[in-house]
C-alpha cells in the first residue's frame, strides 16, 4: 500500500476517533454524574448532622423511625413475587419489544448526557471569570522566586542543545549512506543523546537549587514544581523531536519537507509549553496562593487558548497538509482517497471543537480520558507511520546481501528482493489493521483486549502465530536447499558440477520443492483445526486410483527414475530419443525436453522412449567415407586423406579436438560408379559433426589438386525411336542473342593459323522457322 494511502486512512481513523468520542464522553460524564450525586447525597453538613443526632436520642422519634424502615422493609419483600412475575412476563416479550425497550433506553441516556452536558457548559462563563481575580503580585513573587533557577536551566539547556545539533548533522550525514536498520539505530542514538541533555539540564537545575539558590540542601516548592514541569515538557518535546527532525531531514522518520517539519516542531513546542508550563506550573501556584477555583479558570482559560491556537492553525496550514498527504502521486490516488485528503481538517475541527467544549464544560472525569484515549490514538498512528515509512525503505531499496554471499549464492538476493517486498506489504496490511483495531478498542466500540484473553480469541492468536511461524520455517527451508543447489552448481567454487551432478540437483530441487508444500499445507491445515489423518487415507486411495487411472503417467515417472539413475543422459547432451535427436536442455521426472538443429522444442515422455542414443560419453568418431573413381589408384586416396588428416590436425580450432591419429579402414564398398573407402578420427564428444565438415573440406581441395576423380552419376537423355526406327522430333526453342563483336589477340600465328581477325555474329546464321524452333 502506497504511502498516500497511509496518510489518507490515518486522517479517516482521526475523523472515526471523532465520531465516536461522543460515547465515551457520555459514558465518563454519566459516571461522573453518578459519583457526584452519590457523594452529594452521602455528605452531611453540621447542621444536618446535629438534627439528626437531635431526633436518634428521642426514644419515641426512634422507635418511629424503626417502625417506619420495618414497613420499608417488608413492602420491598412482598413486591418480590411481583417483580419476579414482571422479569418472567419481561422474557415473554417479543424481540421487536426488546429492541424498541433497548433503543428507548439508550435515547433516554443520550438525552441525560446531553443535557448533564449543558447545564455544565452554562457554566463555564462562570468558570471563566473566576480567572479574572488574580493578584498581579503573585505571579510576581514566583517569577522572581523562580528567576535565577529558570535562567540557569534556560542557558544550560540552550548551551547543550547547541553542541548537540553538530552532532544531530553528522549522524544525519552518515545515516544518508546506510540502510534502513543502520538509520534506525542512528535516530534511536540521536534521540537518546536529546534525552541526556534533557536530564542533565534537569539535574544540573535541581543541583543549582539545592546548593545555591537559597538555604543549602533545602529546595522550595516552586522551584521543585518547574523543574519537574520542565522535565515533562522537555520530554514531550523531546519525542516530538525524535520524530519530526527539524534540524536534520535525514534523521526524519516520517517523510516531510523540511519547512513543513521546522514550522510544525515550532508550533508543537510552543502548545506543549503552554500547556505543561500552565498547568504543571502556573494553575499549581495559583491554587496554593489564590484558590483552588481560580486555578480552575486559569487551567480552563489555558487550554481553551491552546485549543483555538491549533484550530487556527488547522485552518490555515489545511490546504498544504492536504498536498503532503497526497504526497506526488495524485493522479494515482483514487476519488475516496482524494476527498479524505483534501477534508482531512474537517474532522480535526469537528474533534477540536468537542475538545474545546468538553474543557469548557468541565464535566467531572471526561476530560483527562478523552485526552488520554487521543493521546493512545495520535501515538498508535505516528508509530505506525514511521514502522511503515521503514518497511517502504526496505522495499525501495531492496535486500542487498554481501558481495561474497551473492557470489557464493548469485540467485538469493533475486529471491529475497522477490519474496521479501510482498512479506512487507502483508506487514503494512495488518500494521492498519492493528491501528484500526486499537482506535476502535480505545474509543470503546469493540473490546479488542477482552476478546484476545477469551479462549477463542487466545485460540485464534496463537493458530495464526503458528502458522506463521510454519510458514516462515518452510521458506527458510526451501531458501537454504535452493542455495546449497546454487553453490554446488557454481563453478566459481569448488568442484566444477558435471552435467550428472546439474540434472540431479535440480531434480533434487524440484522434488524437495514438492514435498515442502505438501508437508507445509499438511501442518497448516492441522493448526487451522483439520484432521489430516483422513486426509492422509484418502490421498492413499486417490493415489491409487489415479494409478491405476494414469497409467502412462506412473510409467513416465519410473521410466524417468531409471534412466536418470543410469546417468542415460543430462542436461547440455546431444541425444537420440523416442525417434528424435536434439539437445537437452530440461530433465524432469517425467519427461525430457529436445532442441533439435532447426530450432524445434520436443517434449518427449520417458514413456515412450525405448532406447536412449547418446553422442556425449568419453568420446566420438567422425566416420568418413569417400567415393573415388574405379581407375584412380587407392594408395593415392589414402595418401591424400592422410594429408587431409596432418592438415586438419594442424588447424588451430578442430587440433585439439582430435583425440588419436586417423584410423585407415581402406577399401569398404564397391558402388555403382566408385569405390569407396573409409577413415575415422576419434574426437572430443559433441566435436565430431564440426570437425568432420572442416575433414570433407580439406579432402575435396586436395582431391581436385591432385586429380583424383571424385565420380557423379551421369544421365544420358534418350528421346526414343518408332517402329520403323525414326525419332521423333526434338522441341528446342532457340532465342536470338544480341549482337557483339568478339576481338581474338593471339600470339605472333604459326604456320597453320591465321591472323588476328574480328568475328562479327551475323543474325542470319539463325537457323530458319517463323516460331523459333
Amino acid at each position: 500500500m502506497r504511502l498516500y494511502v497511509w496518510r489518507a486512512l490515518s486522517a479517516f481513523i482521526l475523523g472515526l476517533m471523532v465520531l465516536t468520542m461522543t460515547p465515551l464522553a457520555a459514558q465518563a460524564q454519566e459516571t461522573a454524574s453518578t459519583t457526584a450525586t452519590e457523594a452529594a447525597d452521602s455528605a452531611l453538613s453540621a447542621e444536618q448532622a446535629s438534627a439528626l443526632a437531635d431526633l436518634l436520642s428521642d426514644e419515641s422519634t426512634r422507635e418511629a423511625l424503626i417502625e417506619a424502615l420495618t414497613r420499608v422493609g417488608e413492602g420491598t419483600a412482598e413486591d418480590l413475587p411481583s417483580e419476579a412475575a414482571e422479569v418472567a412476563a419481561e422474557e415473554e416479550v417479543s424481540i421487536s419489544r426488546r429492541v424498541a425497550r433497548a433503543t428507548q433506553n439508550a435515547a433516554e441516556q443520550v438525552g441525560t448526557t446531553l443535557a448533564g452536558f449543558w447545564q455544565h457548559l452554562e457554566r463555564a462563563p462562570r468558570v471563566l471569570s473566576d480567572a479574572t481575580s488574580i493578584d498581579p503580585q503573585v505571579i510576581w513573587d514566583s517569577l522572581r522566586e523562580l528567576a535565577l533557577v529558570i535562567i540557569t536551566t534556560v542557558v544550560i539547556y540552550n548551551l547543550l542543545r547547541v553542541t548537540s545539533k553538530q552532532l544531530y548533522r553528522r549522524m544525519g550525514s552518515a545515516a544518508h549512506e546506510r540502510g534502513p536498520m543502520q538509520t534506525a539505530m542512528i535516530i534511536i542514538g540521536s534521540v537518546l543523546i536529546d534525552a541526556v541533555v534533557v536530564v542533565i539540564a534537569w539535574g544540573v537545575g535541581y543541583l543549582l537549587a539545592l546548593l545555591v539558590f537559597g538555604s543549602v540542601g533545602e529546595i522550595g516548592i516552586r522551584q521543585s514544581l518547574y523543574l519537574n514541569a520542565f522535565l515533562i515538557v522537555e520530554t514531550v518535546k523531546m519525542v516530538t523531536r525524535a520524530i519530526l527532525s527539524p534540524t536534520t531531514s535525514e534523521l526524519r522518520p516520517i517523510p516531510m519537507p523540511d519547512a513543513g517539519a521546522r514550522k510544525l516542531n515550532r508550533w508543537s513546542a510552543f502548545i506543549i509549553s503552554l500547556l505543561g508550563y500552565g498547568q504543571l506550573l502556573v494553575v499549581p501556584i495559583i491554587n496554593q496562593n489564590v484558590n483552588f477555583m481560580t486555578g480552575r479558570g486559569v487551567s480552563t482559560v489555558i487550554s481553551a487558548l491552546a485549543i483555538l491556537i491549533v484550530m487556527v492553525q488547522v485552518i490555515r496550514y489545511r490546504k498544504p497538509v492536504a498536498d503532503w498527504l497526497l504526497g506526488n502521486r495524485m493522479a494515482e490516488a483514487g476519488h475516496f482517497v482524494r476527498v479524505l485528503a483534501r477534508n482531512w481538517y474537517v474532522a480535526a475541527l469537528v474533534y477540536l471543537a468537542v475538545l474545546l467544549a468538553v474543557v469548557l464544560a468541565r464535566p467531572g472525569g471526561v476530560l483527562f480520558p478523552m485526552l488520554g484515549a487521543s493521546a493512545k490514538v495520535l501515538g498508535a498512528i505516528v508509530v505506525a507511520f514511521i514502522v511503515s515509512n521503514i518497511v517502504s525503505r526496505i522495499v525501495a531499496r531492496g535486500i542487498h546481501v554481501p558481495s561474497g554471499v551473492s557470489e557464493r549464492l548469485p540467485l538469493l538476493e533475486r529471491r529475497l528482493n522477490a519474496f521479501v517486498p510482498r512479506v512487507l506489504t502483508a506487514v503494512k496490511l495488518l500494521i492498519f489493521a492493528a491501528v484500526v483495531l486499537f482506535t476502535l478498542s480505545t474509543v470503546g466500540i469493540v473490546d479488542a483486549q477482552g476478546w484476545m484473553e477469551s479462549q477463542v480469541g487466545v485460540q485464534m492468536t496463537g493458530t495464526i502465530v503458528s502458522i506463521l511461524f510454519i510458514l516462515l520455517f518452510s521458506f527458510l527451508v526451501w531458501l537454504a536447499v535452493n542455495s546449497w543447489v546454487d553453490f554446488r552448481l557454481n563453478p566459481e567454487f569448488g568442484s566444477v558440477p558435471t552435467a550428472r551432478e546439474s540434472t540431479l540437483l535440480s531434480l533434487l530441487r524440484n522434488a524437495v520443492t514438492i514435498v515442502l508444500v505438501v508437508i507445509t499445507l499438511m501442518f497448516v491445515l492441522s493448526e487451522v483445526g483439520i484432521d489430516i489423518a483422513p486426509l492422509i487415507a484418502s490421498a492413499g486411495v486417490l493415489g491409487l486410483a489415479i494409478g491405476f487411472g494414469a497409467q502412462k503417467l506412473v510409467q513416465d515417472i519410473i521410466t524417468g527414475v531409471f534412466i536418470q539413475l543410469e546417468n542415460a543422459m543430462n542436461v547440455g547432451d546431444v541425444v537420440t530419443a523416442g525417434g528424435t535427436t536434439g539437445t537437452v536442455e530440461r530433465l524432469t521426472i517425467r519427461s525430457v525436453s529436445l532442441r533439435d538443429l532447426h530450432g524445434a522444442f520436443h517434449i518427449i515422455p520417458f514413456s515412450s522412449v525405448d532406447m536412449v542414443s547418446n553422442y556425449m560419453r568419453e568420446f566420438a568418431y567422425c566416420v568418413t567415407d569417400m567415393g573415388i573413381a574405379y581407375r584412380e589408384n587407392i594408395d593415392d586416396a589414402k595418401q591424400a586423406m592422410f594429408d587431409g588428416f596432418e592438415e586438419l590436425r594442424n588447424h588451430p580450432d578442430h587440433g585439439k579436438n582430435i583425440l588419436e591419429d586417423l584410423q585407415w579402414f581402406g577399401l569398404n564398398s564397391f558402388g555403382a560408379s566408385e569405390l569407396v573407402v573409409r577413415a575415422r578420427i576419434k574426437t572430443v564428444p559433441g566435436t565430431q559433426w564440426g570437425l568432420g565438415r572442416a575433414y570433407n573440406e580439406i579432402l575435396k581441395r586436395i582431391f581436385d589438386e591432385r586429380g583424383i576423380d571424385i565420380p557423379f552419376p551421369h544421365q544420358t537423355i534418350y528421346f526414343g525411336e518408332d517402329k520403323q526406327g525414326r525419332a521423333p522430333a526434338a522441341p528446342i526453342r532457340i532465342e536470338e542473342a544480341p549482337k557483339e563483336v568478339i576481338e581474338v589477340k593471339a600470339e605472333p600465328p604459326a604456320k597453320d593459323s591465321g591472323a588476328a581477325r574480328d568475328i562479327e555474329k551475323d543474325p542470319d546464321d539463325e537457323p530458319p522457322g517463323d516460331d523459333g524452333r
